[in-house]
């Protein structure tokens, strides 16, 4: 059968209207106003293209949309995901504007990553107006809060089975195989209080971890120095924070250092773990009046997917065709909602469109290759869900 043709102007409104509508994560920027009015215009969208929709809530006001063309029966499923909530707009001069410059859509979102979600429903609207009987269901799933704790996804994964993902993240429509993970771990030192005056007395545990930074500055270069993921590169870490004591005059009797650890395909949150535990033990033995615990509070996994998997090879092929060439295939730093669809046993890849500027003062998506991305996704459901 002939491919189904991309509907051009849905996607410029659907683009525009996303992009022009406020939905700022309101963990990252207080008094943001979240997904709720973006869910419902994504939601009535769906349903006007001929999907049914539903509304998941895993936090109270933070809603995600999981639009569904349901197939025949015995088929593959499939899932285009991308998440509609953004950072704040803080510098920005057109955050909401969504006009088009030079083939490029501008706005706060646009590439990061409200061009992929448009994409993804562009893709099911075509296959919905070309009444193709996917055998397949067909799922454009529009996330909550992927840029703070991806608690949309999370919910997903514990509601939805699906055999296969396309993660659309802007990758200037190459293919992500392998992306990293992190773990946020917090060092906290114990020293005692005491009057300034009171050296006899007190114990600065601010000092106190100058000693583990010093060892944590040799841990950071060993690692950068290692040979690394072949798609991803070394593992690295940085001392983020840090904060200790309660006055001039006062010796500290705490000290905390919170570590963003990035871990990379084939590493364990043990082994990371253990590395930082490592310095700690060794400075207790050194000096038997030095305490400090190392605890993790938040941990994500990294990617990786292999290139002979079906789904990789699905959108190999829709790539090759709409581009003319072989996809450019990668690996990514930044960690993405797919490491959470992959470890729910779900075969996931990630590609999405060409633009620049996340998280930036000027932020852009190019509206060629949202256009270029709808057609791969098509291609891909009519193999996949067939």
């Amino acid at each position: 059968m002939n491919t189904p043709s991309i509907d051009r102007a849905y996607l410029l409104e659907t683009l525009r209207d996303l992009v022009r509508i406020n939905s700022i994560n309101p963990t990252l920027v207080p008094g943001g106003a979240g997904e709720s009015e973006i869910a419902g215009y994504v939601a009535a969208s769906l349903e006007r293209c001929g999907l049914s929709a539903v509304r998941y809530e895993p936090e109270p006001g933070r809603v995600s949309v999981v639009g569904t063309l349901t197939g025949t029966g015995g088929g593959r499923s499939l899932m285009f995901n991308a998440h509609y909530d953004t950072v704040g707009v803080e510098g920005m001069a057109e955050p909401f504007s969504g006009e088009i410059r030079d083939g490029k859509l501008y706005g706060r979102g646009s590439y990061d990553m409200k061009g992929s979600l448009t994409a993804g429903m562009t893709a099911a609207k075509a296959l919905a107006d070309a009444g193709v009987a996917l055998r397949g269901d067909l799922l454009v799933a529009a996330v909550a809060d992927e840029e703070y704790g991806s608690i949309g996804t999370a919910d997903l994964c514990a509601r939805l089975k699906v055999d296969a993902a396309i993660v659309t993240e802007p990758t200037s429509l190459r293919v992500c195989l392998a992306h990293k993970g992190y773990m946020w771990i917090e060092v906290e030192a114990t020293g005692c209080a005491a009057h300034g005056s009171k050296f006899e007395q007190g114990v600065d545990a601010n000092m106190r971890m100058g000693r583990f930074l010093g060892e944590l500055e040799k841990l950071e270069r060993e690692l950068r120095g290692r040979p690394g993921h072949a798609l991803v590169g070394p593992p690295s870490l940085h001392a983020a924070t840090i904060a200790g004591g309660s006055g001039l005059s006062t010796y500290a009797a705490s000290c905390k250092l919170q570590i963003e650890r990035r871990t990379v395909p084939g590493e364990t949150d043990a082994q990371a773990l253990a590395e930082l535990q490592a310095i700690a033990d060794r400075l207790h033995v050194a000096d038997p009046s030095f305490v400090a615990t190392v605890k993790p509070f938040f941990v994500r996994q990294p990617f990786e997917v292999d290139r002979g998997a079906s789904i990789v090879k699905c959108v190999d092929r829709a790539v090759s065709s709409v581009l003319g060439k072989a996809p450019e295939y990668f690996g990514d730093t930044p960690w993405m909602d797919s490491a959470l669809l992959s470890a729910a046993g779900v075969g996931t890849v990630v590609i999405g469109p060409h633009g620049a500027g996340a998280h930036a003062d000027v932020e852009w998506v190019g509206v060629e290759s949202v256009e270029r991305l709808a057609d791969i996704l098509v291609r891909v459901a009519l193999e996949y869900c067939a």
